[in-house]
């Protein structure tokens, strides 16, 4: 009996201590400042001339909650926190249940989470679980209904809650998926509404009709159960019925999402903006985005699409300072928010080449050189082999230049170039030019036998089109805070890693790829876009069995496309020539006000040119077809 009162004055007394404990909490939550509301998620994307290219949810999109339709109120409120008007926050009846739940599972299936929670969660925290993370939550849920009312609290998470496809806030849901006024909306709409912010990229009906449907199903029998919806408004729905919109009011373009995406990730790799105040909104960012640029690279994309099923990344760089003008990861974000450029990596292919006869002309080879393009074995020790072939089978049978090499992309010189210079040779080049994927020295590696992300690529490649100078890329020029302060400005560094002459020889090589003097047993890998081009471009292609790439550039513009699918089955071959034509389109189209003579690389007063016999690497006088050299390495070629 005495442990039993001892029990009981225990827990009174504990009790009591809790309530003295949860009333300070709120009595000390009242006396902090208030949390601003209205820029919460708020922020703004600019393109490289100043002007709005996306807004988040802001202060000029928020909407008064007398404005927006009451029934869409009652589904989210039912849906995703009945209680709200009667808890202070947490609803603790909800929290033991789900957590009675969750152990008879023995996993996690259901959230307790409030929609204050949620708000705060949305508005000032990361999504790390951590305890910190849930102690400063809870705080803060304390604050937020200290300071505010509900309907407060209610107007300000419908006005930040994301909704998949970039959309915060009810009122741009409500235009982008209807184009309607959020006080419009039919109940199919504020079902279908009401049930994507359990999990936006997977409930909205863009981008996953078919689960937005059993997600709204499941939502329009949580409403009839709960005495929202009668019978007979139940019986009547019509969801599959309903005429979507999927439309920006502004910029309405497929693949500047992609971009978005890749501009945020750069946001949060910056250490200098704390995540707190990314949160908290009110951020004015200014990328390098070249909106016209972007518009024609989506627009021959459609053009040249090809298939359903084929998907395309690109990136447009301006090689003088890495900054990312153009970027896709896919043919229409709705459809596949999965980056390709910023998140996949392919085998590359033959565009691996350039950088291998970089590092050939820089250990004492020349365009000249020459070896046997025929069938070949190679033997290793444990008598391991290796049997490349070219493209089609076809070989020249004969000693061809490394200029004609490139030109028809011939894979029996380039193992041999590999081999001859040693397959380090090759790794410790692309890690110069500023690649950062770790590859495989490897005899394949010569023909791009190994798997990069395309920016991690285009990196690399900018360091040739910028003559060895290297910049890392980046989306970001500087950020704002919502007053006009600047919190961060990029600070460019450059870095020569690799020589400038030998670069120049090699872009010059790379114009071989579109030459007709170079027809012979084979023609030139792009040939297709002679007469097309209205300037000077280094261009390499590339192709394994799921991938077909495009690297081009000059000393204005660089542009790398690629073309697969993500289950990386076998490619048609026609994508070969439409990544072409989206490569061709979107470069002139950069580059139509330009000075043709201006966008070329001056020649280093150490490089001289001189007529050679393009295959046989001869010295010929009357050729059109002229070889680079470093002064002094000409002159075996001429006393032949």
């Amino acid at each position: 009996m005495n442990k039993i009162k001892f029990l009981f004055k225990l827990a009174f007394f504990g009790g009591i201590c809790g309530c003295v404990i949860i009333a300070s909490i709120y009595i000390y939550a009242y006396f902090t400042p208030a949390i601003a509301l209205n820029t919460a998620n708020s922020f703004y994307l600019y393109d490289n001339k100043d002007n709005v290219v996306y807004q988040g949810s802001n202060n000029s999109e928020w909407v008064a909650l007398s404005n927006i339709d009451t029934k869409l109120q009652n589904y989210i409120i039912t849906i995703e926190d009945q209680y709200f008007y009667y808890h202070k926050g947490f609803d603790i009846i909800r929290i033991i249940k789900t957590m009675l739940q969750n152990i008879k599972e023995g996993r996690i299936t259901a959230g307790a989470s409030s929609i204050s929670q949620q708000y705060v969660k949305n508005l000032f925290l990361t999504f790390e679980q951590t305890w910190e993370r849930k102690i400063e939550e809870a705080f803060l849920t304390v604050r937020l209904e200290t300071h505010y009312s509900k309907d407060e609290i209610l107007e300000g998470y419908l006005n930040t809650i994301y909704f998949g496809q970039g959309i915060y806030g009810i009122k741009d849901a409500a235009s982008f998926y209807f184009n309607k006024d959020v006080s419009d909306l039919t109940k199919e709409e504020a079902i279908i509404l009401a049930g994507i912010p359990k999990s936006p990229n997977n409930y909205n009906p863009i981008s996953n009709f078919e689960s937005c449907m059993k997600r709204s199903k499941i939502v329009a029998k949580a409403l009839f159960d709960k005495g929202v919806l009668s019978q007979e408004e139940y019986d009547n729905l019509d969801l599959e019925n309903v005429v979507l919109y999927g439309k920006h009011q502004t910029n309405n373009l497929d693949t500047l999402m992609y971009y978005q995406d890749a501009v945020i990730q750069e946001l949060y790799d910056l250490t200098n903006i704390p995540r707190d105040l990314i949160k908290s909104g009110g951020l004015r960012i200014f990328t390098n985005l070249d909106i016209d640029t972007q518009t024609k690279m989506e627009q021959s994309i459609k053009e040249n699409s090809g298939d359903e099923e084929t998907q395309y990344a690109s990136i447009v760089v301006d090689p003088k300072t890495g900054k990312v003008l153009a970027l896709t990861g896919g043919k229409d974000y709705a459809k596949s928010q999965y980056n390709r450029a910023t998140q996949a990596k392919r085998q590359v292919g033959s565009t691996i080449k350039p950088f291998l006869y970089y590092a050939a002309l820089n250990n004492g080879m020349t365009e000249a050189s020459t070896f046997k393009s025929e069938k070949t074995t190679f033997v290793f020790s444990e008598n391991k082999t290796y049997s490349p072939t070219n493209y089609g089978d076809t070989y020249g049978n004969k000693e061809i230049t490394m200029g004609a090499a490139l030109a028809y992309s011939d894979n029996i010189y380039a193992v041999k170039t590999h081999l001859f210079l040693g397959s380090e040779t090759l790794v410790n080049t692309l890690k110069s030019a500023g690649l950062k994927e770790n590859v495989s020295p490897n005899p394949s590696l010569a023909l791009g036998a190994t798997e990069i992300n395309l920016i991690d690529y285009a990196t690399a490649y900018a360091t040739l089109a910028n003559l060895g100078t290297h910049n890392d890329l980046y989306f970001i020029e500087h950020i704002e805070d919502i007053n006009g302060n600047v919190l961060y400005t990029h600070k460019q560094k450059s870095e020569d890693v690799l020589d400038p002459s030998i670069t120049y020889i090699l872009n010059e090589m790379m114009r071989n790829t579109y030459d007709y003097a170079y027809v012979d047993y084979y023609s030139p890998t792009v040939l297709y876009l002679n007469g097309k081009l209205s300037r000077k471009y280094a261009l390499k292609s590339g192709t394994t069995d799921n991938d077909y790439w495009i690297a081009g550039y000059n000393s204005d513009i660089l542009m790398i496309v690629w073309a697969g699918n993500d289950e990386n089955n076998e490619v048609a071959k026609k994508h070969s020539k439409l990544i072409k034509n989206i490569w061709l389109d979107t470069v002139e189209f950069y580059e139509k006000d330009t000075d043709p003579e201006t966008s070329w690389y001056e020649m280093p007063d150490n490089v001289i040119a001189m007529p050679m016999n393009p295959i046989s690497g001869t010295y010929s006088p009357k050729s059109k077809s002229l070889f680079y050299f470093i002064d002094g390495t000409q002159l075996p070629y001429i006393k032949n």
